[in-house]
């Protein structure tokens, strides 16, 4: 009894495992072209890894702009002394002095290059000395500070170099994701027209084999009744043969084209399991004449292709780079500016008359602290100071070294968008030459497909009423197969061809009617 419930709970499960594993592999997935570009875009990793790069680029500009905060600093220290008397001018035995001081600072850069700053700094003093008037006494002075070069770094452009650069770099790196875009739109229009040739190109070479078994099945039946030698079996029966060949052939490139969009648009990413099911693309290649002239399709690459648009940018950053290394050249001449406004208080000491060096001490007047303060920030005491310095280094060998490289630099960056302009021309007029040839192509595939299905069956009546021989209708058999086979690839090829002009002309994500900035957004 209980090898027999062991048994029948082997085969269940048996069962149910091949159910499952059938289930997974007739398990299919149906797609558009449309539907297959938005999981590109959502889950293709070279795609995930390029949208990273205009964040950083980002990171980079707000970085930059750092430069431009203001920077705060503090400080506060106390400094108690103590020293041998050499003098009994200064104290009897030792002269002891304890010194606080403290500070804080705000600093700005300018766009023009210069620096201002604020600072504030006090100090309390007490000593054992002899002969003070104000003890302890209490000090503070606010500053005013400007500092502005006239030659070497002065203007806009050269104090905020670093944030066009990083600026610049963002653009370029937005347009790189654009063409990495465009560049996947592409390749999944590749695939996804692949795989659709694949899938037809098997029903071709199916339907062909079908009709050699149909065929090999009336040789036999006329052999049998006599009017047929038996050597028409064995041609019939070669047919066959290389007919699975070529099946077996089609399936495997079926496969081959179904791997390469599942990894395109990253099928696995989004539903597991969905990496073993079938696609059945829904999209069937059109056949509609589109007219583009070499001069509207040249102007539209010209404002669209997004390699070229980095392209100008970096040629931006190289002039900017010179126009730096240029300045770097001039001599140091800056503009100096201060004003400050000091405070002095404490605890005034009374003299026998008014004579300090009486030494007899008749009596203080306590000082506040914030008197101090007061006085300063009334602007008791008016003090400013303007200056003028020029500084003329002897070698400037590193500097003119810097400017050369940026002077060539510059001429490489212009020749480079030459060689990319040509190059695009090139290829523009490549793409427009292909689109107008691979429409002639489905044309005359057309014809020839009708010709030979017409032939065909004009063979096939012949072998009915025995004028020809079965090895001729196998012949066009062939030929209607690769006239099918042609006519399929020449409709394949045209949409591939509209997929690379639109690509060149840089509008592929327009023509799909994907939106640049929402793609950034996410």
């Amino acid at each position: 009894m209980l090898k027999r419930t062991l048994g029948i709970f082997l085969f269940l499960t048996l069962f149910v495992a091949t159910s499952s594993l059938a289930q997974q592999k007739e398990k299919t997935i149906s797609l558009s072209l449309e539907n297959c570009i938005l999981k590109a875009m959502e889950n293709n990793l070279g795609v995930a890894i390029e949208v990273l790069n205009p964040e950083l680029a980002d990171i980079s500009v707000s970085k930059a702009q750092e430069k431009f905060l203001p920077s705060l600093s503090f400080s506060l220290d106390r400094r108690d002394t103590n020293s041998a008397s050499y003098s009994f001018l200064d104290a009897r035995e030792e002269v002891a002095t304890v010194t606080d001081n403290y500070s804080a600072q705000i600093s700005q850069l300018i766009p023009t290059g210069g620096s201002f700053s604020i600072s504030l700094e006090g100090y309390k003093t007490d000593t054992t000395r002899r002969f003070q008037t104000i003890n302890p006494r209490y000090g503070s002075t606010l500053s005013f500070n400007f500092t502005q070069p006239l030659l070497k770094n002065f203007g806009f452009k050269v104090s905020r170099r670093e944030i066009i650069i990083a600026r610049n770099n963002q653009d370029i790196s937005e347009s790189q994701l654009k063409r990495m875009l465009q560049e996947t739109t592409y390749s999944v229009e590749e695939a996804y027209w692949n795989l659709v040739h694949s899938i037809e190109n098997l029903k071709v070479r199916q339907q062909s084999l079908k009709l050699a078994q149909d065929l090999l099945e009336k040789n036999k039946r006329a052999v049998e009744v006599g009017t047929l030698a038996p050597i028409e079996i064995l041609s019939a029966q070669s047919a066959v043969a290389t007919r699975e060949a070529d099946i077996l052939q089609a399936e495997a490139v079926l496969k081959d084209s179904e791997d390469r969009l599942k990894t395109i648009i990253n099928l696995s990413a989004q539903e597991k399991g969905t990496e073993l099911a079938t696609i059945i693309p829904l999209d069937k290649p059109a056949y509609e004449k589109k007219e583009v002239t070499l001069d509207e399709a040249l102007r539209t690459a010209m404002d669209n292709r997004p390699d070229l648009n980095a392209t100008r940018i970096d040629l931006k950053n190289k002039e900017l780079n010179l126009s730096y290394s240029r300045n770097q050249l001039l001599p140091n001449l800056s503009l100096n500016a201060s004003y400050w406004s000091p405070g002095i208080t404490g605890d005034q000491i009374l003299y026998l008359n008014d004579n300090a060096f009486s030494g007899v001490i008749i009596g203080t007047i306590p000082g506040n602290p914030s008197d101090a303060l007061k006085d300063t920030f009334a602007f008791k005491y008016n003090n400013w100071s303007a200056a003028i310095t020029l500084d003329i280094p002897l070698n400037t060998f590193l500097s003119r070294a810097d400017y050369a490289q940026a002077r060539v630099n510059l001429d490489q960056a212009m020749l480079s968008l030459k060689n990319q302009e040509q190059q695009i021309f090139l290829e523009i007029k490549s793409a427009v030459r292909a689109v107008e040839t691979d429409y002639k192509r489905v044309q005359a595939y057309k014809v020839a497909r009708e010709l030979a299905e017409k032939t065909l069956e004009a063979e096939e009546e012949k072998l009915k009423v025995g004028i020809t021989t079965p090895f001729f209708v196998l012949q066009y058999q062939t030929d209607l197969a690769t006239a099918q086979t042609n006519e399929l690839k020449a409709m394949i090829d045209y949409n591939l061809s509209l997929a690379r002009l639109n690509r060149a002309m840089g509008v592929s994500l327009k023509a799909k009617n994907i939106k640049f900035s929402a793609i950034l957004a996410e």
